[in-house]
Formats: structure tokens, C-alpha cells, sequence
């Protein structure tokens, strides 16, 4: 009995702790105010997103900035800061040249879809141009403080799909390019050894010829040697023969030729 209280009780307190959090009202506001705020924002935006002026306002210090905030505030109710309409105003210069030409009465035919939830207020804002419409939304918080200022163009159903499928067919395309660009790399494989060897080949022979030339010029030193010796053993045997006084060399044969250590006085 005891277990079943207690499993009711608990119960019981997760269902009270879900009411009470989906209990939450939404932010209460003025949807005149909202229009008026949206508007504005939408206004300072077109006439500063040229750029021209983007790169004045890239330039601007914080005092500056604090000065053009304070102005917005004290004529027009709006809390804007500099870093949110920097943004903005570079999202909506991108988005042109989708967007087109806007009218110059845009203002007036703005339609706004207004709605809120537990800590913000959205106001959506659709802008007609002669290419696309554009959605502008714009966040502001439970003190009509502006938090954040997006664009989106409106593109159609068979845009959409023919940007998808352009998407596709390049994805696709870079996938099967990369996969033949690794089949041709493992293919070349193969061919490692047979270019191994072919250099190998090539070093081996070149190594031969480098052996036979100087076997060659061994040989040629060695025939130089052998001439030099047997021209000085000439010259000694004349010498000797001389000195004995016979008319010729054939009495004796000269074997070796040895440098003597002692001098001569």
C-alpha cells in the first residue's frame, strides 16, 4: 500500500512540474509598436546597406556608434545596436542581387505575421522585389529590445529542386573523380617495380662500364710501367757493358733493378 502511495505522489509531481512549465504565457506586446519598431528597422536598413555605406559604418568607432544608438532611441523608440544592424544591413546587401528591385513605396505595403512566445517577439516581415520576395525576421526581447535582424529570400518549389539537384550532380560528380583519381593511383602500382628495376638496370650497367674503364686505364698504366722499365734496363745493361768493355750485352742478362741505400762519394 505504501509503494502505491508513493508512486501516485510521484506521479503526481511530474505532472504538476509539466503544467507548471507549459504553463508559460507569452510575451505581451503592441502589435501597432511591433509594426512601427519592424518598420524602422526595415527603414535604416534600406538606406545604409549600399556599399559605400557599409564601409562607413565598418569605420565607426564605439563612441560614434553610442551617439547613433542614442539617436535611434530618442527619435524613434528603437533599441538597436551597432553590431545587429552591421549585420543586417550586410545580410540584405547580399541578398539583392536575388531580391531584385524594391519599390520605392516598399514601406507602405509591408505585411507583417506577428506572433511571441515565453522570452521573445518575432515580426516577420515579407518584402517584394522584382526577382524574389524576401522575408525579413526580426527578434526583439521582453523589452522591445531588437536581438537579431535576418533576411531570406523566397525561392521557389522548382528553384529549390534544381538547386538540390545541382548540389547533387556536383557532389556526386566530385565523389566518382576522386574514387577514379585513387583507382588510377593503385593502378600505378603495378608499374613501381617495373620502373625500380628499369633504374636498376641502368645502375648496374653503369657500374659495368665504370669497371671496364678502369680496367682499362689499370692496363694502359701498367703497359706504360713495363715500356718505362724495359727502356731504363736497356740503358743499364749499355752502361754495364761499357764498363766491361764488351762491344755488346749479349754475355749477360739484367733480372732486377734495385735502389741501392748507400750514396755514392
Amino acid at each position: 500500500m505504501k509503494k502505491l502511495l508513493s508512486a501516485l505522489w510521484m506521479a503526481t509531481c511530474i505532472f504538476g512540474l509539466t503544467a507548471c512549465s507549459g504553463g508559460k504565457e507569452a510575451v505581451p506586446y503592441d502589435q501597432d509598436s511591433v509594426q512601427n519598431l519592424s518598420t524602422g528597422v526595415l527603414y535604416y536598413v534600406l538606406n545604409n546597406s549600399a556599399d559605400e555605406a557599409l564601409e562607413s559604418l565598418n569605420e565607426m568607432d564605439d563612441y560614434e556608434w553610442q551617439q547613433v544608438e542614442n539617436m535611434w532611441r530618442q527619435q524613434d523608440g528603437l533599441k538597436l545596436t551597432g553590431d545587429v544592424f552591421i549585420t543586417a544591413a550586410t545580410s540584405w546587401n547580399a541578398s539583392l542581387p536575388n531580391i531584385g528591385d524594391v519599390p520605392e513605396d516598399v514601406l507602405n505595403g509591408i505585411q507583417f505575421d506577428i506572433s511571441s512566445d515565453d522570452k521573445n517577439i518575432y515580426s516577420l516581415l515579407t518584402i517584394p522585389g522584382s526577382e524574389h520576395n524576401a522575408d525579413m525576421e526580426i527578434v526583439f526581447d521582453d523589452r522591445m529590445a531588437v536581438q537579431s535582424v535576418t533576411f531570406s529570400v523566397d525561392y521557389s518549389f522548382g528553384e529549390l529542386m534544381g538547386t538540390a539537384a545541382l548540389n547533387t550532380v556536383l557532389g556526386m560528380g566530385t565523389v566518382f573523380a576522386v574514387l577514379i583519381l585513387i583507382s588510377l593511383i593503385i593502378s600505378c602500382f603495378g608499374l613501381i617495380p617495373k620502373i625500380q628495376a628499369a633504374f636498376t638496370k641502368k645502375t648496374d650497367t653503369a657500374v659495368t662500364r665504370t669497371d671496364a674503364v678502369e680496367h682499362t686505364i689499370a692496363q694502359i698504366i701498367e703497359k706504360e710501367e713495363l715500356e718505362d722499365d724495359t727502356e731504363l734496363i736497356a740503358v743499364i745493361a749499355a752502361a754495364v757493358a761499357a764498363c766491361e768493355g764488351a762491344a755488346g750485352t749479349d754475355g749477360f742478362v739484367v733480372r732486377s733493378i734495385r735502389k741501392a741505400n748507400r750514396r755514392i762519394r
